[in-house]
C-alpha cells in the first residue's frame, strides 16, 4: 500500500466532520468521519496481549505486523488516493502505537471552547424532542446539569476525547500535532487550510467554501441524534447567544488548556488571547 496516513481527531462538535468535506475535495485525498479502524486495533492487541487466550503466538513484531495490516485491509479500495486521513478521538491515546507504524505521519486535532462544545450537544438535544439517543442513560439526560456531567465525564464522549487530547499535547510526541481552532475555520477557511497543508508539506489546492458536501445521515438515525454529522453548503460562522446556564458556559471555558502553549512542541491554529 503506497498511501500517505494522518489523521483527524480532537475534540467533538469542532468540525472533524466539516474539516473531513473540505479535504475530500482535493481529489488526491480521503477524508470522512470516524472510522472503526482504532477500534478495531484495540480489539485485536486485547486478544494478542497478556490477557488475551492466543497470547504465546504473538511476539512484538507479529502484533505490529498485525495492526498495520489493518490499515491495509479497511482501505485496500482507496488506492486511488495519494493520502487519506483517518478519523477517531481516540488517536491521541495512541501516539506512542501511531509512531511505531507510521513514519512523517500527523494528527490534525479539531477544538473549540468546551464551553460551545456543550452548548452544541444541548442544542441538538432539544431539537430533537422525542428522540432519545443513546448518548445519554435514562438517569443522566434528565436536566442540562446532568446532560453536561455525563459528555464531560472520563468516559464520556467530550471528557475521554479532552482526555486524550490533553495527554497528547503534553506528551513525547506533540510536534505531530496540529491544533485546528473551530471558529477561526469558519471565520477564515482559506487562510487556515493553506496552513494546514504547510504543516502537513503538501501543495495546497482551491477549495469550494460555498458547497461543502458532507452527511452521515444513516448513522445519526440508528444513534438517534440527527444532524450530527451534518454540515452546512457554506463555511461561515454564525455567532449566537448560548442556551447554558451562565455558571455551566463559565465552568467548561475554563477547560480550553490549549490557550497556554507553555511545555508543548503542537502546532496551534487558534484566536490569539487580546
Amino acid at each position: 500500500m503506497l498511501n500517505k496516513f494522518h489523521f483527524i481527531s480532537g475534540l467533538p462538535r469542532s468540525g472533524s466532520t466539516l474539516l473531513s468535506g473540505l479535504l475530500k475535495q482535493n481529489n488526491r485525498f480521503y477524508a470522512a468521519m470516524s472510522s472503526p479502524v482504532a477500534s478495531l486495533m484495540n480489539g485485536c492487541l486485547e486478544q494478542m496481549g497478556a490477557g488475551g487466550e492466543f497470547f504465546t503466538f504473538f511476539d512484538d513484531k507479529k502484533r505490529k505486523h498485525v495492526c498495520h495490516s489493518l490499515f491495509q485491509s479497511y482501505y485496500y479500495d482507496k488506492t486511488d488516493y495519494d493520502v487519506i486521513f483517518d478519523t477517531n478521538r481516540i488517536w491521541n491515546a495512541r501516539l506512542h502505537q501511531l509512531s511505531e507504524l507510521f513514519e512523517n505521519f500527523k494528527i490534525i486535532c479539531c477544538v473549540r471552547n468546551p464551553a460551545w462544545i456543550m452548548d452544541s450537544f444541548e442544542r441538538i438535544y432539544r431539537k430533537n424532542p422525542f428522540d432519545y439517543s443513546r448518548m445519554y442513560s435514562p438517569q443522566s439526560r434528565q436536566t442540562v446539569y446532568s446532560r453536561c456531567e455525563a459528555l464531560i465525564n472520563a468516559a464520556g464522549v467530550v471528557g475521554s476525547a479532552w482526555t486524550a487530547l490533553k495527554e497528547a499535547y503534553y506528551g513525547e510526541h506533540s510536534h505531530r500535532l496540529l491544533l485546528l481552532d473551530y471558529d477561526l475555520l469558519t471565520q477564515h477557511p482559506e487562510k487556515t487550510l493553506r496552513l494546514l497543508y504547510e504543516f502537513i508539506d503538501e501543495s495546497p489546492v482551491d477549495h469550494d467554501f460555498e458547497n461543502v458536501d458532507y452527511q452521515e445521515a444513516d448513522f445519526d438515525e440508528k444513534l438517534g441524534v440527527k444532524g450530527l454529522h451534518t454540515v452546512r453548503r457554506k463555511v461561515e460562522f454564525s455567532p449566537r447567544r448560548t442556551i447554558l446556564p451562565p455558571d455551566l458556559f463559565a465552568k467548561y471555558s475554563e477547560m480550553a488548556f490549549w490557550k497556554d502553549s507553555t511545555g508543548t512542541n503542537a502546532s496551534i491554529i487558534s484566536p490569539k488571547e487580546s
